[in-house]
């Protein structure tokens, strides 16, 4: 996403003194075992709808290009230049060669912007609940994952009142969001509600101040052609348009997941790349497997942290994970 202008930046947060006082907190330990168990749940529906988990790599010659203003990370690969995995974009499309419906829970690294260690929301290692289908449409995959996020919040609501209720996590507020589909707006809706630039991401306080209006999450659709990667597909009826989308939790949580439906034919994928300024000849082994045929698709990514952080309600998205790593701040 945009930077903010620097007299907005945020003041980076705090970690705790040491990871032994992070690990031995009773908020640490319940906002764990809650992560625990909506993983379980998770999983446990997903199988359920015929979804296969796959494991994919954390190291590969290419990465997700499209990681918003995040450095990839490079690695001597026995003397070639490799990257750690910003996402696993490229490798869950692949993966529909073996089975239909895949998902992965994987580590991402990703060197936010400094500026991102006070948003509450960023880490420059967390984890992602990858989900791709083939042959589904935007709406069907956007389904997906309502039933994931409706899935984790049941499965805590129900097994874990105690947990919730000491961290302070008014439950009440989970209700609307169990009984009704999500709600829908459109990039230039949001854009034109919150300000800022109407052809690219909407910028982080323009997402925490729509954020903050909404009581349940919603999901913000049809973002501007360059504002993402080459691999999300473009319109057929609306050039310039993509067909894909954001899902934002309410009380200023911010996004969840982002997905879309995927580019899939060779000679759009080349030409996408080149718009972006892609260097082409760096994804051969994926270009080689699309021009063999890969299937129509469409996929989202949830970060695991920020699920459990938005149903928790813990302020800060560190106390969603067990050893953080907040951008800019050296840490074990």
């Amino acid at each position: 996403m945009q930077q903010p202008p620097a007299a907005e930046m945020p003041r980076p947060e705090r970690l705790p003194d040491t990871p032994q006082k992070h690990l031995a907190s009773e908020t640490t330990r319940d906002v764990l075992r809650i992560q625990h168990k909506v993983l379980m749940a998770i999983r446990r529906h997903l199988d359920a709808e015929g979804f296969v988990e796959i494991r994919v790599p954390i190291i590969g010659p290419v990465t997700d290009p499209g990681a918003r203003g995040a450095k990839q990370v490079d690695i001597d690969y026995y003397g070639r230049r490799y990257k750690l995995m910003t996402s696993a974009i490229l490798y869950k499309q692949a993966s529909l060669l073996a089975f239909d419906k895949i998902f992965c829970i994987a580590p991402n690294v990703r060197l936010e912007p400094l500026e991102t260690a006070g948003t509450s929301r960023h880490l420059a290692e967390f984890n992602q609940i990858d989900v791709e289908a083939a042959g589904h449409s935007r709406e069907q995959i956007m389904k997906v994952a309502q039933e994931i996020v409706v899935c984790a919040v049941r499965e805590a609501v129900e097994s874990m009142p105690k947990e919730l209720e000491r961290l302070g996590r008014d439950t009440d507020l989970f209700g609307d969001l169990l009984r009704r589909p999500f709600d829908l707006i459109s990039h230039a809706d949001a854009v034109s509600e919150v300000g800022g630039d109407p052809h690219a991401e909407i910028d982080w306080e323009g997402e925490a101040r729509i954020s903050r209006k909404a009581t349940r999450p919603f999901f913000v659709t049809d973002y501007p052609k360059g504002s993402r990667g080459f691999y999300d597909r473009e319109s057929r009826e609306l050039p310039g348009v993509l067909r894909n989308f954001d899902l934002l939790a309410p009380e200023g949580y911010g996004e969840l997941a982002s997905g879309g439906e995927r580019e899939f034919e060779y000679a759009r994928i080349v030409t996408r790349m080149r718009e972006t300024g892609e260097n082409a000849s760096k994804y051969a082994w994926y270009l080689d497997m699309v021009r063999d045929g890969i299937p129509d698709s469409a996929g989202f990514g949830i970060g695991l942290e920020r699920l459990t952080r938005y149903i928790t309600g813990v302020e800060h998205i560190w106390e969603a994970c067990a050893y953080p790593k907040l951008p800019g701040v050296y840490s074990p």
